[in-house]
């Protein structure tokens, strides 16, 4: 029996799970993890924590399902050398063979047989009376880059697992890795305004904007929000970086008019020229927010009118239907969930105007594998195929808009965002509840932005069920997301190594990190950037620990360096030649101020306004940012960026200059970080940032359009200034776009 006390068994339990004991904050500060937030993180990952014998019965279960596990659920490897497992055996089996099956990804199977008393032994434990051992196997097979499977069989016990070998560093552009820069535009694709699009920015949008990089900027890249699936309802979900689903896209997106079905449907194309229709989309053109529900109503009435023209065609079963057959076999099981949720939603929705939540539908239904579930599918089936052929046209357009950017010699094209969270009423986790866990969440400890820290309100991910999944479900996120784009942006890259997690019933000032498997997740990352040759960059901001970065570094995955956070010890900014060379350099996000808007206090009188933060505390952070203005000032003249002729005082420079936003943009465009995206808004110095963190009918967040239309900035001599001075520091900072 154990004589460890119950503080040494909350520790052990602890450190089995990953919760780490304490964590230093920006301000160089240390947080020792409470016994109250260890307790709650483990009691929400299904562990007994009341006493120190429950504590002791929960680690000897978690030490039994271990050991008796003859292979580990997934093994991760590296890209070279024999094939390599452990096996746990128990001690009265050492004297038999064990039989190996090794089927590779692409289907070539081999067998293997060797005696498990003559391989090393690497450990061994004694439980309930018997010894486990394990024992190391080397099969004389090397496998390449893939997802492959292993089975075993030891006397009567069998197990499998999924073998991933991985490189050992992430996709990089050639272009890139022999010295080379690169320069792009980052835009929110929702808030890009047109002549003709219907409220909403589209794809449609998107290839004119892809057009002005290439032909007035000279750039490699054009950088996007996330495109997830979002339900469109204001202010609670409009957030891209709160999606209802991350693997796939906002239906919101689809430029409707040059879809096949539209052409061909006499009756969509007479609606579409009613004197109704034409008066809505103009008034939703006008509005200064994206009206997401009235864009959502109306889009939705001619998409449904186009799908029941494919239908009919569908069931001749011609070309395009076989096409939508291949594209439904690919997606599978995961598109069906999601077009059922979807179905289900708008089905429910209808019937009880007041259910908004799947958690509040009638209890078979929240079950996306219970027989009334499935019984609704057969019977709606049409609802499901509607959804799954919105993610069948989205995947069409995005494919060409992405071809168009190489066509117009974009060396990268497009470059993708990766959400960190998804909507804890949304539809993965309706679908996939067992990879989240419930009783906590996601959150950041206290930074300068947010000096409370912050509660993100979604449910952090269940590593184990990933790992016991083969890590399938995560693969799937990265691959779908990058498909049809040459970078990817991860969003929190730090979720790969640590979370922070805050208990239910605490807030941000209560949280502790928990650890993920890295190494895993990383190198699979790795192998699918390199499967879909793509540039991955790793938002890498807040709280980091140095053996983040250096792992990411090793991995080639670039780092994203923002001006307003690159401070020496001293806490003044670095000069841009201390950049760093593996990197994407920025000026701001979308949750941080614009430079128009952090020059004069925009995003301090916004939260001031939002009740987020009082006046005292308003009146401290407007004194800051003065003295942060002032450093920016002092770095700009150090490296000649501005005129000796100009003021040296802040407050000399009540708002942003045209002479600041030029040494600014130069400052950034003559770093050695290997790519630079500039925001949209702060090339065209506006003023107001599209998210405000900790805000939501407080302020128009995710709504934001464009100052310009996409026709002036190709053609007005208004933003004519703003686009020349840009393209003339890409040029002379040598990340002019080379073509092929």
């Amino acid at each position: 029996m154990s004589t460890d006390s119950f503080e040494q068994l909350l520790d052990r339990a602890a450190s089995w799970y990953g919760i780490d004991d304490g964590f230093w904050d920006i301000f160089g500060n240390h947080h020792t993890t409470s016994v109250e937030a260890k307790q709650s993180i483990l009691r929400a990952l299904g562990v007994e924590v009341d006493s120190a014998d429950q504590l002791q019965q929960s680690l000897a279960c978690l030490a039994k399902h271990e050991w008796e596990r003859l292979l580990p659920p997934a093994v991760v490897a590296g890209p070279t050398g024999p094939v390599e497992l452990v096996l746990n055996v128990s001690a009265e089996s050492l004297g038999d063979r064990a039989h190996f099956s090794v089927r590779s990804e692409e289907g070539r199977v081999s067998e293997h047989e060797l005696n498990l008393w003559e391989l090393p032994q690497v450990g061994s434990v004694g439980m309930d009376g018997s010894t486990w051992v394990q024992k190391k196997a080397t099969l004389p097979i090397e496998l390449p880059l893939g997802y492959h499977e292993i089975s075993v069989k030891v006397g009567a016990a069998t197990a499998c697992t999924r073998y991933i070998v991985t490189p050992d560093r992430a996709w990089t552009d050639p272009n890139l890795g022999r010295g080379g820069r690169a320069a792009g535009i980052a835009v929110s694709l929702y808030g890009v305004r047109s002549a003709r699009n219907w409220g909403c920015g589209d794809f449609h949008d998107l290839g004119e904007v892809i057009d002005w990089v290439a032909e007035e900027l000279g750039a490699s890249f054009v950088a996007l929000n996330p495109l997830h699936a979002i339900h469109n309802r204001r202010p609670f979900n409009t957030s891209p970086y709160l999606p209802n689903s991350i693997f796939y896209q906002n239906f919101l997106y689809l430029d409707f008019e040059a879809m096949e079905d539209f052409q061909n449907c006499r009756r969509a194309v007479v609606l579409r020229a009613s004197p109704e229709v034409e008066a809505e989309i103009a008034a939703l053109r006008a509005t200064p927010y994206v009206e997401y529900e009235r864009v959502s109503a109306l889009k939705m009435r001619f998409l449904k009118t186009a799908f029941a023209r494919f239908l009919r065609e569908w069931r001749t079963g011609n070309a395009r239907a076989k096409e939508f057959e291949i594209f439904l076999h690919r997606e599978g099981d995961l598109l069906e969930k999601f077009a059922t949720y979807c179905a289900l939603d708008e089905w429910l929705h209808r019937r009880n105007p007041d259910l908004w939540l799947w958690i509040d539908w009638p209890a078979p239904y929240q079950d996306p594998s219970s027989e009334e579930t499935q019984e609704f599918r057969r019977k709606h089936w049409r609802s499901v195929m509607f959804y799954q052929y919105l993610q069948w046209q989205i995947d069409l357009q995005l494919s060409r808009a992405q071809q168009h950017a190489r066509d117009r010699h974009l060396s990268i094209g497009l470059y993708h965002d990766l959400a960190l969270a998804t909507d804890r009423f949304g539809s993965d986790l309706w679908a996939h509840r067992p990879f989240y866990v419930a009783g906590c969440r996601v959150g950041s400890p206290p930074d300068d932005f947010s000096p409370k820290g912050q509660d993100w309100a979604f449910p952090p991910p269940n590593s184990a069920r990933h790992r016991e999944d083969g890590y399938c479900l995560f693969a799937e996120s990265i691959r779908k997301n990058c498909r049809h784009g040459g970078a990817l942006r991860i969003d929190h890259v730090m979720r790969l190594f640590r979370l922070f997690w805050i208990p239910d019933g605490s807030d941000a000032t209560h949280g502790a990190y928990v650890r993920e498997r890295n190494d895993d997740f990383v190198r699979i990352l790795a192998l699918e950037s390199v499967r879909n040759r793509v540039i991955v960059v790793g938002e890498d901001l807040g709280t980091v620990e140095p053996s983040v970065r250096e792992t990411l570094a090793k991995f080639g995955i670039l780092s994203y360096r923002l001006f307003y956070f690159e401070k020496n010890e001293r806490g003044e900014f670095r000069r841009s030649d201390e950049y760093p060379v593996q990197a994407l350099v920025s000026s701001t996000t979308h949750d941080l101020p614009t430079l128009a808007g952090f020059w004069v206090g925009d995003d301090i009188a916004a939260r001031y306004a939002a009740n987020i933060i009082d006046e005292a505390t308003r009146d401290a952070q407007f004194k800051h940012r003065e003295r942060e203005k002032q450093k920016m000032l002092d770095v700009l003249f150090e490296l000649a960026l501005l005129p000796e002729s100009l003021p040296r005082q802040a407050a000399a420079y009540p708002e942003l200059t045209g002479e600041l936003h030029n040494a600014i943009v130069g400052f950034l465009a003559t770093t050695p970080s290997q790519l630079l995206a500039i925001n949209q808004e702060d090339l065209t110095k506006e003023l107001h940032q599209q998210n405000l963190p900790g805000s939501t009918w407080q302020y128009p967040n995710w709504g934001r359009k464009m100052r310009f239309t996409i026709e002036q900035l190709r053609g007005d001599p208004e933003t004519r200034g703003y686009t020349v001075m840009f393209r003339d520091w890409i040029e002379r900072s040598g990340r002019k776009n080379q073509r092929y």
